[in-house]
Formats: structure tokens, sequence, C-alpha cells
């Protein structure tokens, strides 16, 4: 049977929700914590994300604010106020993904100084999901080379000088996202030999994330869905969740998200289907020789 209701949405309303849905499922938030934090109507956002809704440019100001994006990018238009920027735009249009790394190491080569090879090396940093093992890994792995073990979120919350909760509770996102970045930056600073253990939505926000693909040799730490899901829950949540289809097709939709960014690192690792044991020894392995070369204790 044919939806007549979808035959007359708007495209440009529909892809509006579509870009909404993907920026908020790559941030790690449900509907309901988004409109909570940009205090808007969960049902609107709802039908927002549906392509059924008519949003106010107000009603977007306050979700960009949250999701700490510019409100062209929830629109889907770029800027046209400098010619410079719209050449640019035309060189990179329509380039491979490999192009466009190549694109983005210049830029970074040329306006933010960058470590050199051999000193982003000496940190190796881990990224991806909650439960994958940054934290745990890295703690062993940092013991075992004689370095810092940097846990950024603790970093993060000494900067703000109260908890992340606090910090979204208190101050939003958008000042989250600046504590993330300085805290990040602190850290290159002060250690340059260490193993740094990122919070999973560090991909979120393209300015800390080239920072840290700059000054850091990055592990992307991956694992099965139903692994995170039991990994990084406490195991009550777990007897609630595991069964539950729409937890995991949230989690999925936010893999998928991530995956893209996750991708860009030097290395990657999966800790699927292994003990802790064993993940240690192979990361130990993959990494010889790679990162730490001088004085590591292998």
């Amino acid at each position: 049977m044919i939806d007549h209701s979808e035959q007359h949405k708007d495209p440009f309303l529909v892809a509006l929700g579509e870009r909404l849905s993907a920026l908020r499922t790559r941030h790690g938030m449900s509907r309901k914590i988004l409109a909570r934090r940009a205090d808007v109507s969960e049902r609107h956002l709802q039908n927002i994300e549906l392509g059924s809704g008519n949003a106010s440019i107000q009603f977007l100001r306050q979700l960009s604010q949250v999701l700490n994006c510019r409100l062209i990018e929830l629109i889907g238009d770029e800027t046209i106020s400098s010619p410079e920027w719209l050449q640019i735009r035309e060189v990179l249009r329509g380039r491979t993904d490999a192009e466009l790394a190549q694109a983005r190491a210049v830029l970074i080569d040329t306006f933010e100084k960058p470590s050199s090879e051999s000193a982003r090396r000496q940190r190796v940093a881990f990224i991806g999901l909650r439960g994958a093992g940054k934290s745990t890994l890295g703690q062993m792995l940092a013991d075992n080379w004689m370095v810092p073990f940097i846990e950024l979120e603790r970093q993060i919350e000494a900067v703000a000088g109260c908890s992340i909760p606090e910090i979204h509770a208190l101050y939003g996102s958008a000042a989250y996202r600046r504590y993330e970045c300085r805290a990040l930056e602190e850290s290159i600073r002060r250690f340059p030999r260490a193993v740094i253990a990122t919070p999973g939505a560090i991909v979120s926000d393209p300015a800390t994330f080239n920072v840290l693909l700059s000054h850091c040799y990055t592990v992307w730490l991956k694992a099965a869905p139903e692994e995170y899901m039991e990994r990084g829950l406490s195991k009550s949540d777990c007897r609630q969740r595991a069964d539950n289809h729409e937890a995991m097709e949230d989690l999925n939709k936010l893999i998928e998200s991530r995956a893209s960014f996750y991708s860009q690192a030097d290395e990657i690792f999966d800790t699927s289907d292994i003990t802790q044991e064993a993940a240690f020894m192979g990361l130990v392995d993959q990494l010889r020789g790679t990162v730490l070369s001088q004085n590591a204790a292998f």
C-alpha cells in the first residue's frame, strides 16, 4: 500500500530531518536528551526528524548549540560570503576520502603546526565507543611501557572543576567541548610520552579530533555491538536492555555514524571474543616497534 503522507513530504524537510538525526546520533544523544538540553518539545523534534514538521530558525539554533555545530550544517547549505572558500570548496568537491585526507593533512601541516611524526608516535591515544577497553587496556599498556596513563574525562573534570554531568547541566554541551579541547591540549603539552583514553564522542568535534590526530598515534579499539552493550552497562542495566531491540538498534546507529571518523585512526584493534589478557598481548604485539620506540619496556 502506498503511504500518501510520505509522498507529500517536502524533500528539503526530509533532508533536514535526516541531517539532524545523524548529528544527534553521532553525539550519542537520545531524542529525549537532546530535547531536554535544547529546551524544545520532544514531540516537535520527532516530527522534524521524520520530515513532517517545520522548524523555526530559533528552534534550529537551540539544537545547533547543543550539537555544537553551525546552523548551516543543519540546513545543509554552505557559506557564500567568501570567494576563497567557494574556490576551495570546488577544488574539494567530489574528491575521494583518500584525497580529502591528503588535503586535510596539508592544511593541518600549514596552519596547525602538528607534532613531528616521531613526537606524535610517543603518545598513543585510544578512540572508540565505551566498553571497547580503552581504560583497562590503556592502563595496562601504560604500566607495561612505563609512561603516564591519561584518562581524558578526568582531565576534563579537572579543567572544569566539576563532574562531566555537572558540566552538561550547568554550562551545556558547547562548554563541554571547549573543556574537552583544552584538556586534550594541556595533556599533549604536559606529557610528551603517554597513553591516553579518550571519550567516545571526541570525534563529534572536528577541531578537537584534528588536534588528537595531529599530536597522537591513534588506535581505534572496536568490538561487536553485543559486547559494547554488556561491557558498557552495569549488570542490572544489561538484564533490562540486553534483549531490548530498540536499544541495540540505537547502538548500531551510533556505531555506524561514528565509524567513518574512528576509521581515521592509525591502527584498528578488535577486542571482540578475546580475553582481556589476550587483547593486551595482541595490542603489545601489534604496536611493537611502531610507537613509543625509545626506551619503551617491551
